[in-house]
């Protein structure tokens, strides 16, 4: 059944409605033959964009929605229960469009942000490079000053919608100081010098280009820079806050859609002459999911009400993707379990759900990052 939501205005209600209306007509009907074959849903993204879903918490004056984070990650959790790929693709076009929203010119924001917000342009972010995942500083790609250009060189890994977007947001060397020699860049599709290899032969969200981006002497011009020059890791490391959020209500959404499939199953399956979920182990085993799914739905709204406040939550956005990633492998592993033989098998889409819930406890910064991110605000300012 869907998730019970108190949301604080009857807009935000019909935007939930919304969804899972474009979630029950363009997204599941869709979902299990593109997985199955690695088709990218780009429609469906141009279909978003024009309900106005793609990019809620962005202002009117720039096509954007105006919502509160609050809203938006509900918005997106009932995404990613109907299809995780397109999920975790809302979330990263959002991030995408941060540094541009946050960082750029006005003259930046009037040239490309209306179009990036409109669903008819895709974005992908351009930080990981196959040495500097955990580890962002110590990337390797350069951008170089000349004349009234930069020319980028280097290779940026793991980049969702590689090859897919129309439009890159790459962060890259400038200078050899280590966490502030880098700087921000936003590259059209259409650079010359920017080449994408064969994506990646993924576990799960096949649905979800990945792709390593290749820029090969890529030249764009000086007011591509977003920001000053040296800005990028601040830039990068201030949208992550907010694009693990996003990971964390996708991975709610996930669960839940896990959860609801094993419900049904075991209120139609039988053993022993009753329904399996009136066996007392395996309703413990739906009510401890049910559990899971509610707390990470909990730890995500609680961090963007801070945001929404304009109070840190850096500490919080780490718990909630922790927490609801951690949850979310739980409780698709048992949603197999559940289905017993059956969940094993392609003809019921838990195996799928477990599948793509292990890589949300790797990307927006693995879940061992997130405990040291915990850990240092701890050490800094002890909660009581």
């Amino acid at each position: 059944m869907p998730a019970t939501r108190h949301l604080p205005t009857s807009e935000s209600e019909d935007l939930i409605a919304l969804t899972r209306e474009i979630a029950a007509k363009e997204l599941a009907p869709h979902v299990a033959d593109a997985e199955r074959t690695g088709t990218f849903p780009r429609a469906v993204f141009t279909t978003l964009g024009r309900a106005g879903l793609l990019t809620l918490p962005y202002p009117e004056e720039f096509g954007g929605g105006d919502q509160p984070y609050e809203i938006y990650l509900q918005v997106l959790e009932e995404i990613g229960a109907a299809w995780a790929s397109v999920g975790v693709g809302v979330s990263v076009h959002a991030l995408s469009c941060f540094p541009l929203f946050a960082f750029g010119t006005d003259e930046q924001r009037t040239r490309w942000l209306t179009g990036m917000l409109s669903g008819e342009r895709l974005g992908a972010y351009c930080l990981s490079e196959a040495h500097a995942g955990s580890d962002p500083a110590a990337m390797r790609a350069r951008a170089v000053r000349d004349g009234d250009s930069y020319v980028l060189n280097g290779a940026k890994a793991w980049t969702t919608h590689g090859g897919e977007a129309d439009f890159y947001t790459v962060m890259a060397r400038t200078s050899q100081e280590k966490s502030r020699g880098i700087s921000c860049f936003h590259v059209p599709a259409d650079t010359p010098g920017l080449e994408f290899d064969e994506p990646e032969d993924k576990m799960g969200l096949m649905g979800s280009t990945t792709a390593t981006v290749r820029l090969v002497d890529a030249r764009v011009p000086a007011d591509h820079l977003i920001g000053q020059e040296g800005q990028g890791l601040a830039i990068a490391l201030a949208g992550l806050d907010a694009g693990r959020l996003g990971i964390a209500a996708v991975a709610t959404g996930l669960a839940q859609g896990a959860l609801d499939t094993a419900v049904a199953y075991a209120m139609e399956r039988e053993a022993f002459g009753k329904a399996i979920i009136d066996h007392q182990g395996l309703a413990f085993v739906l009510a401890d999911m049910a559990a899971a799914v509610e707390s990470a739905r909990a730890t995500y709204l609680s961090a963007a009400r801070l945001k929404d406040a304009g109070r840190p939550y850096g500490r919080e956005a780490s718990v909630a993707k922790l927490v609801a990633t951690d949850n979310a492998m739980k409780v698709t592993t048992d949603a197999v379990q559940v289905l017993g033989g059956a969940g094993y098998t392609r003809d019921f889409p838990v195996e799928r759900f477990m599948r793509e819930a292990k890589v949300m406890q790797i990307f927006e910064g693995t879940n061992q990052i997130q405990r040291l991110v915990i850990s240092r605000h701890l050490a800094r300012q002890p909660t009581r």
